[in-house]
């Protein structure tokens, strides 16, 4: 991470029937916004006539060698900062069953209509030996490929997590995404979860995420000042956890 984005060429998936073209047309131009606002020139694109709608970008940029943050650079000491609150995939999940509030659904899309793109900027002002973002694999997922690659464990306080809200509610009403549990089944064996984590909260450790947040491992030194820095920005950050010497488990959440 800390590249800068330049272009992008879209690729798009729609059915040739049964869905009223003019989605398509939001889909692009909220892509097209949001492009816009990261700086990205769009190229051009592919599209395919699919029975799923699809769409996504590939998209290409530029480093400078200094800036390069690796998921494997993760030192013990690190402060362990999150911005943006989780829970997008279980808000969602409840929303395609029918059971999600109009509230918790517009606080979510908020969240994921967020670039990273301001948080990555000030992260290269700050000390940051690691970074990653939490997407698909949920925050335990992303959190475990950093403790691997760099040959640390990590410690998380559940308490301390951001969380949307209705998040745990609908986690309580067993509304979990396929990739959830698939995430759960993954990862289980690689994490030591205390007795006093609730279930709900356990979900969410797994829970995966659309366009989620920063998951930044901070220097001991760095932290306070790159925290107060984001929020001077209007961007949300917690802090979650440690790094600490090898364990048995890649990752301890109590």
């Amino acid at each position: 991470m800390g590249g800068e984005p330049r272009t992008a060429l879209s690729i798009v998936g729609f059915p040739a029937k049964g869905v009223d073209f003019s989605i398509l047309g939001d889909i692009m131009r909220g892509g097209l916004d949001k492009l816009n606002e990261a700086g990205v020139a769009l190229l051009g694109g592919h599209s395919v006539r699919d029975e799923e709608i699809k769409f996504g970008y590939a998209v290409t940029g530029v480093i400078e060698s200094k800036n390069i943050k690796q998921n494997k650079s993760a030192r013990v000491g690190n402060r362990l900062l999150l911005t943006k609150p989780l829970g997008t995939g279980l808000i969602t999940t409840a929303l395609k069953r029918g059971k999600a509030s109009r509230e918790h659904v517009n606080a979510a899309v908020q969240v994921m209509a967020q670039l990273n793109k301001k948080s990555s900027e000030i992260c290269l002002r700050h000390q940051v030996d690691a970074m990653t973002d939490i997407t698909g694999f949920g925050l335990l997922g992303h959190a475990l490929e950093v403790a691997k690659a760099s040959h640390v464990s990590i410690e998380i306080d559940h308490r301390r997590l951001p969380l949307l809200t209705g998040a745990l509610e609908y986690s309580r009403a067993g509304l979990c995404a396929g990739g959830l549990v698939s995430n759960r089944e993954f990862y289980s064996s690689m994490v030591h979860i205390n007795e006093s984590v609730p279930s709900d909260f356990q979900d969410v450790l797994f829970d995966p995420q659309t366009s989620g947040g920063l998951l930044i491992f901070a220097a001991p030194n760095s932290a306070d000042a790159l925290m107060q820095a984001l929020r001077a920005d209007g961007i949300s950050v917690d802090e979650i956890g440690s790094v600490r010497p090898p364990l048995p488990f890649l990752a301890n959440v109590s």
